[in-house]
């Protein structure tokens, strides 16, 4: 399928879009016991990336009615029908995934054969493998697939692998499995499972065993996440030659220049300061920058009664604070923050930067519940120079609900054309900077400060 720019503009604003975004999927159909999940699992081990996930159609497996919940525990229930899945949730799903948005996955106990209350959350994976004996079946979720893969194995051989894992790991019964699969399961393959093989781009004989196959689509799958990487490098940088045309707005805080910070930043800078003065006077600086951020906090009146009997008029903040600091250098902020905000509630985010295409790229994430109703984050990151982790950063909270408005972005130092990038694409944050330095300086403040 067509990829999506990264960027693109809409009168005076830029629009940033993650690699996730541009979500590659692949479809992976074949009979009950033929290997699906065996080949989704070795081709994530063949890729070895931290961003592909195996999504299993089984997950969308309908709500059954008291009715049907008896049959199914008597193994008289089509499992194996199209009007089983869930077809219009999990299309719904993959649109939001594919669109670079979270979605809750629902989580189905094959054990009550019941959908449970509780869905998992998945976000920000650059690979998804749908594995489900009914994956090519829908013409909606073919049209979003970028490969097609059928997985085929003598019937015999798939009974066999039925019985195994139905026994391990669903506690099932053999006469019970026997008799779901002359009833159902068989009659289901002929009619709706067998003529996907017909639309598949890759057909697999053998499954697992074939590892020609195997390769074949791993290395497909690649090249397409090598264009891609190269197409949104390459627009990140026009995107920063545009951006640099842009002035700073408002909302861009510089800590001014006074003789007490520049005597500390000069102690920053100095090679011959000791590791621990080193730590005190960032400490320092960073508490300058968390205070300043709480300036941009909404705050309500509000009126107290002081020791001496008087009547104050002052003001408390008007909800929830919380800080998400980007990993690693977000945390050398954290002491700071304690000490402003002992409660604060902090989330992480990890994004590095791959050496090759220097791309950035999401490896982990952990936010606070809710963060959406907070009244402000903070998103936290020692220095910025081309802005690319921050972008990323700022377009999570936003995925997750956070308003561009309620986000502070808070950084000791930031190149001045990497902060132009952040502020033209997403121009409602506020932004608290310590310092402005020259682009494309290494990060060296996070080594000074832990020492490695």
């Amino acid at each position: 399928m067509e990829s999506i720019s990264p960027f693109y503009a809409l009168s005076t604003e830029f629009q940033y879009s993650p690699p996730w975004k541009d979500l590659s999927i692949i479809g992976i159909a074949g009979s009950s016991g033929s290997g699906k999940t065996s080949v989704a699992m070795e081709i994530v081990k063949s890729l070895n990336l931290p961003w592909v996930v195996i999504l299993v159609m089984d997950s969308f497996y309908k709500t059954l009615t008291p009715e049907e919940h008896r049959r199914a525990h008597a193994n008289e229930y089509d499992f194996d029908c199209p009007e089983s899945i869930d077809f219009d949730l999990l299309v719904d799903t993959l649109k939001d995934l594919k669109q670079g948005k979270k979605a809750h996955i629902p989580v189905y106990s094959f054990a009550d054969h019941q959908r449970q209350p509780h869905t998992t959350t998945l976000y920000s994976p650059r690979v998804l493998i749908l594995e489900g004996i009914l994956a090519l079946h829908d013409p909606r979720i073919t049209e979003m697939l970028d490969v097609k893969i059928f997985v085929e194995a003598d019937m015999d051989v798939c009974l066999g692998r039925r019985v195994l894992r139905d026994v391990r790991e669903r506690g099932r019964d053999i006469d019970g499995i026997i008799k779901q699969w002359f009833t159902f399961v068989k009659p289901s393959c002929t009619k709706y499972v067998s003529p996907q093989r017909g639309i598949s781009d890759i057909i697999i004989p053998r499954g697992i065993e074939n590892t020609t196959a195997i390769d074949m689509v791993v290395k497909h799958i690649q090249r397409m996440l090598q264009e891609k990487s190269e197409e949104h490098t390459e627009t990140l940088r026009k995107l920063g030659l545009i951006a640099a045309k842009v002035e700073f707005p408002p909302n861009v805080h510089v800590l001014p220049s006074t003789p007490q910070f520049q005597g500390m930043h000069t102690i920053l800078q100095s090679p011959e300061t000791e590791d621990v003065d080193f730590v005190f006077y960032f400490d320092r600086i960073a508490s300058i920058l968390i205070e300043k951020a709480l300036d941009m906090m909404p705050y309500l009146s509000t009126n107290v009664k002081t020791p001496q009997g008087n009547e104050y008029m002052g003001l408390k903040p008007e909800g929830t604070v919380s800080a998400v600091a980007i990993l690693r250098g977000g945390s050398c902020l954290e002491t700071a923050l304690k000490r402003t905000i002992p409660d604060c509630i902090t989330g992480r985010v990890l994004i590095q930067t791959d050496e090759n295409s220097a791309e950035p790229e999401l490896h982990y994430l952990k936010l606070p519940q809710r963060i959406e109703e907070h009244s402000m984050v903070m998103l936290l990151d020692v220095q910025m120079s081309s802005g690319g982790a921050a972008l990323m950063a700022v377009r999570v909270l936003v995925d997750h609900g956070v308003q561009e408005e309620r986000i502070v972005f808070v950084t000791c130092a930031a190149g001045e054309t990497g902060l132009k990038r952040l502020t033209a694409v997403f121009p409602k944050i506020n932004v608290v900077v310590g310092r402005i330095e020259a682009d494309l300086e290494p990060r060296w403040i996070e080594k000074r400060y832990f020492g490695c």
